[in-house]
């Protein structure tokens, strides 16, 4: 890939996004120019990768063709106003700020500017990420299609209209903590069981990667996978019937539908 990458920010996901792509091969350090408020954090990727360490957002944006911004939402468009003016024509400003619509951030570069909203979540920690991916009208499929092989890096992922996003939030990006939710009740009624608390996570985490690939790789349908493991009169039929009566699907939809609440809540503002 020949495009010069910027990289706005190294938290946790900028960070992500940064280690998936060098460890892809898919562009060198030497190609990858990076900002953060703790200059250190670049000045150890300079050193291990060649990555370019630079003293400025403004100057990562003067250097790329791509560039990422990933800092938090309530800073976002103080830092799209700050990189306004050196953004290129052909720029592409690729932004993973929950709640942040692409109309928020084209009023700070421009309408005319190339943008993509990216919802990511925090399995991209270890190249196991889920992202939604919603280009403006100013992006070509080409470079549509280059983005999305560097965010591949990090994992999957799914080109979505914006209007969309707000369910990709429950669905993908909150989900996460419903599912460590999940596996640390899993575990905890294991060890009431007996297990010690190292297996039991390993054994209730390891079910629950397990069932989510067996789901990906064969198509079937979840109802007819939980079929399979409920034998007549058997044990997980009764686990079943438990949560059932506790409302637990219900309450999964409760917990997606208000992230989807509070994600189109927070655009409005």
């Amino acid at each position: 890939m020949e495009q010069r990458i910027g990289l706005i920010g190294l938290g946790n996901m900028g960070n992500a996004i940064l280690q998936g792509i060098l460890g892809s091969n898919v562009v060198p350090g030497t190609q990858i120019y990076v900002y953060d408020t703790h200059p250190e954090k670049g000045e150890d990727l300079n050193k291990s990768d060649g990555v370019n360490n630079l003293a400025s957002a403004r100057d990562v944006a003067r250097e790329s063709d791509i560039v990422f911004v990933a800092v938090k939402p309530n800073v976002i468009v103080d830092v799209l106003n700050d990189i306004q003016k050196e953004l290129k024509k052909n720029t592409i400003v690729v932004s993973i700020a929950a709640g942040v619509t692409i109309k928020t951030i084209a009023k700070s570069i421009g309408y005319e500017q190339k943008i993509i909203r990216v919802m990511p979540n925090t399995p991209a920690l270890v190249n196991a990420a889920m992202c939604s991916i919603t280009p403006n009208t100013e992006v070509t499929d080409e470079e549509l299609k280059i983005v999305q092989e560097l965010l591949n890096c990090i994992g999957e992922t799914e080109v979505v209209p914006e209007y969309l996003i707000d369910a990709v939030i429950g669905a993908s990006g909150s989900s996460p903590a419903f599912v460590f939710m999940f596996i640390e009740a899993l575990a905890d009624g294991a060890v009431k069981g007996g297990l010690s608390r190292k297996q039991a996570y390993k054994f209730a985490a390891q079910a629950v990667m397990g069932s989510a690939k067996l789901l990906l790789e064969t198509g079937k349908h979840p109802g007819e996978l939980k079929d399979m493991v409920c034998s007549p009169a058997g044990t997980t039929i009764e686990g079943v019937h438990a949560l059932e009566k506790k409302g637990f699907r219900a309450a999964i939809i409760d917990a997606v539908e208000a992230t989807i609440k509070k994600s189109k809540s927070m655009a409005e503002n």
